[in-house]
């Protein structure tokens, strides 16, 4: 017993300096990398086509943040699997600081419970989530030729009175718009057939066309239809106004508390990169976030600026997978 109790004291002191040895190390690394970070050309891997959204507004940070870095910021587009090859991609390279992610919230939240066998990557352990950009709700848009139906609860009350005859269009299972309604669907206790499309363009035409009823759109492509007559737009899917679109009442206001289905951007790292680099990044990011230039192009594509801590959006992809676990567990969804 004495000599089991001396082995376990050494290997446990064994572990303790291995332990310091290796805090010291991480610190020491993290500072050298601080001083001559960064060395070369910054990767900013966006995990989808060129000319997307997260594309676009990806590409219009990078040109302020190679100036503030005195880098170049490549973009690089690695689309696929709805974004998870992109996003497989960085949570693999090494966390050196010179490969980044710019990407949406589907693959860092419901990624992981749609595809629980091919995934390839945890959004919580392999990467370092560096800053919020932006956010912006979706729509719930429906034809301008659908009389009498103004808000959700108008919807919902032809719904409920013609069970299973309206459909509602999305861009595929597991989509935040497909989801957004599913959510909608057990809280108004209503049901409305899913026919999926390929993009919301093929959606909105969809909608005016009447070959289907409704649908959560993104206000990029709803909004010049809403103003142009042929679509009506009924409410926004944020908890709060959008201030880019102030005259539309929240799906709260209109009776589902809690009610949030919100499209964001963020940057997020390898998980290991030295958090004086994260620091570094975080501070860049929130500058140029708030710069008025950067404001103006997003309100073009109606996103609101929102640059946050690394702890806050860790908080919000938490939260948000909690939201849709639910919805995509009763729906028995998987994509794998």
């Amino acid at each position: 017993m004495v000599f089991a109790d001396r082995l376990r004291t050494g290997r446990h002191r064994a572990r303790l300096a291995a332990g310091l040895l290796l805090a010291v190390l991480t610190c020491g690394f993290s500072a050298a990398a601080l001083a001559d970070w960064p060395d070369r050309p910054i990767h900013l891997v966006v995990p989808f086509p060129a000319g997307s959204s997260p594309d676009t507004l990806a590409r219009a940070i990078a040109e302020p943040l190679s100036q503030s870095l005195g880098q170049p910021i490549v973009v690089e587009n690695k689309p696929g699997a709805g974004g998870n090859i992109g996003t497989r991609f960085v949570a693999r390279a090494e966390p050196d600081g010179n490969t980044l992610l710019y990407t949406i919230n589907g693959p860092l939240v419901t990624a992981p419970t749609l595809y629980k066998k091919t995934l390839g990557y945890d959004p919580f352990t392999d990467l370092a989530p560096i800053s919020l950009v932006a956010t912006s709700p979706n729509v719930l848009t429906v034809s301008g030729d659908m009389a009498n139906i103004y808000t959700a609860g108008d919807l919902a009350t032809l719904a409920k009175a013609r069970p299973g005859a309206l459909n509602y269009g999305s861009v595929g299972p597991g989509s935040s718009a497909h989801l957004a309604m599913e959510m909608f669907k057990q809280q108004a206790k209503i049901d409305l057939a899913h026919i999926p499309y390929s993009g919301f363009p093929q959606v909105i035409t969809a909608i005016i066309a009447g070959d289907v009823q409704a649908g959560f759109m993104v206000p990029a492509i709803a909004m010049p239809q809403v103003r142009a007559g042929k679509a009506r737009a009924l409410a926004v899917t944020s908890l709060t106004r959008s201030p880019l679109l102030p005259d539309l009442p929240t799906m709260a206001e209109q009776g589902y508390p809690g009610f949030e289905s919100i499209s964001w951007n963020a940057v997020l790292a390898p998980a290991g990169t030295p958090t004086p680099i994260i620091e570094r990044l975080n501070s860049e990011l929130a500058r140029i976030i708030a710069s008025e230039p950067l404001r103006k192009q997003m309100a073009l594509q109606y996103f609101t600026p929102a640059a946050s801590t690394p702890e806050a959006l860790t908080r919000r992809m938490r939260d948000e997978k909690a939201r849709y676990d639910t919805v995509i567990d009763t729906l028995k969804l998987s994509l794998d």
